[in-house]
């Protein structure tokens, strides 16, 4: 039951489903009051008129010295000591009270030797016909405020249904899912009246594809930027090697090889970018592969095997993102730099500076850095890009005693087939 209700349950459905009990309660409250009201007035002035007219009747025959009438009496027993005091003070009156165990109007008045003359009504069945109305006031309030309450729920939860809907498209927008879509029926058919709901889902869709079109016509052409500058980088690397030696010649070669590098890394990223990278899996000792990656980098970088784990993946692409980790602790962190392997979580940290506030919130950004360092932001993003087509999860923090750490989680080998 608690789960069927959070289902559709949220903070609007259930303000407005308690806000329906509340006005619902209330309403038939002052309808019932109002009836209840009404009619006992109309039940006890019946009463008391048919009381008062006996009274008269009773009064008429005392004073003529007839019998009285049955229920009729001075100073009867059981009389209600207000409406005896009001007789004799000289006025008339009635009064609703318990007598012999059952309601009974009375209605008494003066008569000679200031004494009381009283009439007794059985008033069991229109003291019955009230405690029957009021009952079926309950009832019927009871039914009416479920019956709406209920009504209101449906319809409250078929709107949050929909919220909720949107809300889990937004979020995989968020995600970068940027086909997700709506797709809200109301929308598609200008003849059904369009609500809040409609309008909201529409214009997510409207930004959702706004947003893909703008990033897909980004990676278009960074592709194909990448793609036009490979063909004229090739001569000019080729004519840097035909250069006389000497350190004009060392810086040529130096920039061609840093523009070469950032050609290759925006090409592999147009790649990542278009979805279209398909896995390579083999198994995998995460050891050994820890340190040959460290040895083709060429650095000053401690591996540490805790627990070595074979995982199914794909080698290459986990060089890659294992390089680059190692290559960026080594470029804007400081010594030492550890690779530590403990089953199939791989950590790389340094003992810098650590990585910048909007890295560790948001994660790596193409083309930006900050505090000084040199670089492009891409071989974060490229390691980022590679764990996801791995089915890794690549997560950075900083170390509470200073330095840098990344964190890469791989899939175990029965999870990755």
């Amino acid at each position: 039951m608690r789960l069927l209700l959070a289902r559709w349950a949220g903070p609007l459905a259930v303000k407005a489903a308690v806000f329906i009990t509340v006005m619902c309660c209330a309403l038939a409250a002052l309808l019932g009051v109002l009836v209840h009201v009404s009619v006992t007035d109309q039940t006890v002035g019946n009463a008391r008129d048919l009381a008062l007219s006996r009274l008269s009747d009773a009064t008429r025959a005392y004073e003529a010295g007839d019998t009285l009438l049955p229920n009729a009496g001075v100073d009867p027993e059981g009389l209600p000591d207000s409406l005896r005091a009001l007789a004799l003070s000289g006025r008339r009156g009635t009064v609703v009270s318990t007598h012999r165990g059952r309601p009974t109007m009375w209605a008494a008045g003066p008569v000679q030797g200031h004494r009381a003359l009283a009439v007794e009504i059985d008033y069991s069945q229109q003291s019955g016909t009230i405690a029957g109305l009021d009952t079926s006031i309950l009832w019927s309030s009871a039914l009416a405020i479920g019956a709406t309450v209920l009504v209101g729920v449906f319809a409250v939860s078929r709107v949050t249904r929909r919220l909720h809907a949107t809300a889990r498209v937004a979020r995989r927008i968020s995600a970068g899912d940027l086909d997700a879509r709506v797709d809200d029926p109301r929308t598609k058919d200008p003849v059904r009246p369009q609500d809040e709901v409609a309008a909201v889902a529409a214009a997510l869709d409207s930004m959702a594809a706004s947003l893909q079109s703008k990033l897909l016509s980004e990676q278009r052409f960074t592709a194909d930027v990448a793609h036009e500058l490979r063909t004229p980088l090739t001569g000019l690397h080729a004519a840097a090697e035909l250069l006389p030696p000497g350190r004009p010649t060392e810086l040529v070669r130096d920039r061609v090889a840093a523009l070469r590098t950032l050609t290759e890394d925006l090409l592999e990223i147009s790649r990542l970018d278009s979805g279209r990278e398909r896995l390579e899996a083999d198994a995998e000792g995460l050891g050994a592969l820890a340190e040959r990656v460290v040895r083709a980098s060429g650095t000053e970088t401690e591996v540490r095997v805790v627990r070595d784990a074979v995982v199914e993946t794909d080698r290459r692409r986990l060089e890659r993102v294992l390089g680059n980790l190692v290559a960026n602790a080594h470029k804007h962190g400081a010594a030492p730099v550890l690779l530590t392997v403990h089953g199939p979580v791989v950590t790389v940290r340094d003992h810098g500076g650590g990585y910048p506030e909007y890295l560790v919130a948001h994660g790596p950004q193409r083309f930006r850095t900050e505090g000084g360092a040199k670089g492009h932001g891409l071989g974060l993003t490229i390691a980022v890009g590679q764990a996801e087509v791995l089915g890794a999860r690549l997560s950075f923090r900083n170390a509470v005693d200073g330095g840098a750490v990344a964190t890469l989680i791989l899939p175990v080998a029965s999870q990755a087939r």
